[in-house]
């Protein structure tokens, strides 16, 4: 069985959903899935994980701290071959339509692994949420999508 692992950071719980609803589509899908905030992921265990899906809010323009801190320490495992699959949320702006503004945009950069989707994000239509209508649905309709992409 296929193994993934979501992992996030989140500041008010948008990105959390998100997670989760990316997370449970792999699972219908039978996939193995842990999802897990960044601050708990032992970065050592990735290896044993075919996915590897990133992604945290988008803060300033770009990640979060610990999302930072995650990717710095990320680079001391050797995770080549993994498949990788990045995510972000952001408050709704007239720059979005150029993805000047993406978390998800600077953890693909960093990540080293082959992408098997394009990035995506979420939108909050406000600092603190909620989520756009109907994102979480979208979100649990892509991780089935990818989990088919993985077995």
């Amino acid at each position: 069985m296929k193994k993934a692992i979501v992992i996030y950071d989140t500041k008010f719980g948008n990105t959390e959903k998100i997670a989760s609803a990316l997370a449970h589509g792999m699972e219908k899908q039978e996939i193995k899935v842990d999802c897990v905030k960044v601050d708990e992921v032992d970065v050592d265990n990735l290896v044993d994980y075919d996915l590897l899906a990133v992604g945290g809010p988008t803060h300033k323009a770009g990640m979060s701290e610990p999302m930072k801190g995650f990717l710095e320490e990320l680079k001391t495992v050797d995770i080549s071959g993994k498949k990788g699959f990045c995510f972000d949320t952001r408050m709704q702006s007239r720059f979005n339509r150029f993805d000047l503004n993406s978390a998800a945009k600077r953890i693909e950069k960093k990540m080293k692994v082959t992408m098997i989707e394009s990035r995506k994000s979420a939108i909050a239509e406000g600092r603190e949420g909620p989520l756009e209508n109907g994102v979480q649905n979208t979100f649990e309709k892509l991780g089935e999508e990818i989990a088919k992409l993985i077995q």
